[in-house]
């Protein structure tokens, strides 16, 4: 379960907020928050000297704790833009939406931007899921592009300084001539149920007390996707598992893992014996508990992927 705690720890039919612990609620839909998107990110405008095309450009601010300016609106909040006349050095061209080119850069926080004040800084994990699908979408790919720049500054071929191309979207190595693109790490996140009315939550110590969350981890090389779900599901709980389905994914840019969401049935001995070392504590938990708030003190948040999985699970949609 080595993955970010947003992975493992995020129906038209829902259970509804007051059934779940304090702290969280039931989302709905079946694509995950952090899935959203209502732009287009214009990959053939990267190629051009100016991809905004000479039109000015709505920039979002990312400081160096990946947080953004928001503002509280009657209807909810929304991303701070600052309207640019052309794109700024150093900052990442996003693509557009109507007719609106949109880019992100690093910098610092401010109570007001162009003019504009600013009500919060705060970041992805905890705006994401109330943001409307334009600011999500735009919020996700800037904070997991702008992350890579930040760790790959150095070419892993010769190790010399890269240089900027393509707005944002390539680093060449200078002595080689080598093309380095933005990475993914793909992970896996499970729902392992028995087949009825139990699914398995299991805990990390270093999560928040009494937070439980589904099965998660990383691919390894040279495996796919579904043998991680069966490997991972061994090595921490201990069951052997089959009819691995996939549900959907979600990006989580901290930095810049692709979560890969599944469910799989439990076949055979039942008992689950733990990894000490990934997992604190894991146990059977009936729909009859989840949603009669008997279940876990927490679950994942609503940003999260695990959360969609398990709300759609118990909605009666999955397995």
């Amino acid at each position: 379960m080595s993955v970010p705690p947003g992975g493992s720890t995020p129906a038209d039919v829902a259970p509804t907020r007051d059934s779940w612990p304090a702290g969280t609620r039931a989302t709905t839909g079946r694509v995950p928050v952090l899935s959203r998107s209502a732009h287009d990110r214009d990959h053939l405008g990267r190629q051009l000297d100016d991809p905004t095309r000479g039109r000015p450009v709505r920039v979002l601010t990312v400081d160096a704790r990946r947080t953004v300016p928001v503002t509280e609106g009657d209807g909810g909040p929304a991303l701070v833009w600052d309207e640019q006349p052309v794109l700024p050095v150093g900052a990442v061209y996003l693509g557009e939406a109507d007719g609106v080119p949109y880019a992100a850069v690093r910098g610092e926080r401010a109570l007001t931007v162009n003019g504009r004040p600013v009500d919060l800084w705060t970041g992805l994990r905890e705006i994401g899921a109330d943001l409307g699908d334009l600011d999500a979408g735009l919020l996700a790919e800037a904070i997991g592009i702008l992350e890579w720049h930040e760790r790959a500054r150095f070419s892993p071929v010769s190790g010399a300084a890269t240089t900027i191309e393509r707005a944002g979207w390539v680093q060449r190595d200078p002595d080689t001539g080598t093309e380095l693109f933005p990475r993914t790490d793909p992970a896996v996140i499970m729902l392992v149920h028995d087949g009825g009315d139990r699914c398995v939550l299991g805990r990390q110590a270093v999560w928040p007390p009494g937070r439980f969350s589904i099965l998660a981890g990383f691919v390894e090389p040279g495996e796919s996707a579904e043998g991680a779900v069966a490997r991972e599901v061994a090595e921490e709980v201990g069951l052997a598992v089959t009819d691995v389905r996939y549900v959907s994914s979600q990006p989580w840019p901290f930095p810049q893992s692709l979560m890969l969401g599944f469910t799989a049935r439990a076949v055979g001995d039942l008992e689950l014996r733990l990894d000490p070392t990934e997992i604190e504590e894991a146990r059977w938990w009936s729909r009859e508990e989840l949603v009669s708030g008997r279940g876990p003190e927490a679950l994942p948040p609503p940003v999260s992927i695990a959360r969609n999985l398990i709300d759609r699970w118990v909605a009666g949609e999955l397995g």
